[in-house]
């Protein structure tokens, strides 16, 4: 597939929805964590993204720091009154599926219908241990317990004669399923779910250089093809992001945060735990470490360039921005999310019917600039 021009860019591709992701990883106590993605969802909402979505992971507080997606969820619906509020991913095969249906029913009655809802097959072996689930089994279990959590939403009887309650049927039509396979693409697009597509991702077997483009658009096509007629396509494609003022600065932290990335994956490369190889050699060169880990870092004008070349974006429907692995301060990460809003997302053709509701976060310029 040839890259689309750049100025052909917006024309080309269907109108985005811009979207906050984070897996709640800031370097401070987990209660911390929490009241800071919140403050960092609330000043998305209040320049104008259209959604929010965090994501779940068990143990691992360097991988990702919230076990209860649901929960939180429902702090963060009473904070806000618009963004959309999804999961990224829910571990279907770790749960009891019932239990994610009554959840998810709840929160989307206390958030007035805002609730998307992300699943998946993922996760650490040892997570899946600790469950006493096998990794083996999670492809099986991830499909039994999805048929149970339709036939809950759909309304159908369950065993025992029972139906759920509340009834939550609007939720069968924000079902997402994230994957990196092209059959997880075509099995998203057959069931007529959205498919979530992640920042990053393992290379293929000999293919090291390949783009993740290259790798996705395959994806999206198998997507595509699967999915019934008159079914319009949901396709999330997330990508790590930071949006700086300076350009020096962004690299600072990028430079900080890939080389700690970097040295983790080489430490578990050898683990079952993680189904990462050694991306890279955590002493290469910054610029190896941001292709390695598809990250697009710098000034507004550098990031659009960076982002214009990532065709896999010219079909997605939800652009969905993280700043994980640079996972700079806290400050910079609302500095990010105004300039994402008010200069990269318009050049990607997105747009907002309401002006944000806020001005600029009022310490962000100057304790940036102080850290400088």
């Amino acid at each position: 597939m040839s890259p689309t021009p750049p100025d052909t860019l917006a024309r080309a591709r269907p109108t985005p929805r811009l979207g906050f992701f984070s897996r709640l990883l800031d370097e401070v106590p987990a209660g911390e964590r929490y009241r800071l993605v919140t403050e960092q969802i609330a000043h998305a909402e209040a320049q104008g993204f259209d959604s929010a979505w965090i994501a779940q992971h068990h143990f691992h507080e360097s991988e990702g720091g919230l076990p209860s997606p649901f929960v939180f969820l429902s702090h963060v619906a009473a904070r806000t009154r618009r963004i959309r509020l999804g999961t990224g991913v829910v571990t279907l095969p770790l749960e009891n599926a019932l239990r994610v249906a009554e959840d998810a029913a709840v929160l989307d009655l206390l958030s007035n219908g805002r609730l998307e809802v992300g699943l998946g097959t993922g996760g650490t072996a040892e997570s899946f241990e600790a469950f006493g689930v096998t990794g083996s089994e999670r492809g099986a279990v991830f499909a039994r317990n999805f048929a149970v959590l339709r036939d809950a939403w759909a309304g159908r009887e369950l065993a025992g004669g029972v139906r759920l309650y509340p009834a939550a049927p609007q939720l069968l039509e924000r079902v997402w399923q994230a994957t990196f396979s092209v059959e997880g693409g075509a099995r998203a697009g057959a069931n007529g779910d959205g498919l979530m597509l992640s920042r990053t991702q393992p290379r293929p077997e000999g293919r090291p250089r390949a783009t993740l483009s290259e790798i996705q658009n395959p994806i999206i096509e198998a997507y595509l093809a699967a999915l019934p007629a008159g079914r319009a396509p949901r396709i999330l494609a997330s990508r790590t992001l930071l949006v700086s003022d300076q350009r020096a600065q962004a690299l600072q932290w990028a430079e900080a945060g890939l080389r700690r990335a970097a040295q983790r994956h080489a430490a578990l490369a050898s683990s079952a735990s993680t189904q990462w190889a050694t991306r890279v050699d955590p002493q290469a060169p910054l610029q190896q470490l941001i292709e390695a880990y598809d990250v697009h870092v710098g000034t507004p004008e550098e990031v659009i360039a960076s982002l214009r070349a990532d065709t896999a974006l010219t079909q997605a429907t939800d652009i969905v921005f993280q700043v994980h692995s640079i996972d700079p301060p806290h400050q910079a990460i609302l500095r990010s999310i105004e300039l994402t809003a008010a200069v990269v997302a318009p050049a990607l053709g997105w747009r907002h019917d309401e002006a944000p509701t806020g001005a600029s976060h009022p310490l962000v310029r100057t304790e940036l600039l102080q850290a400088a």
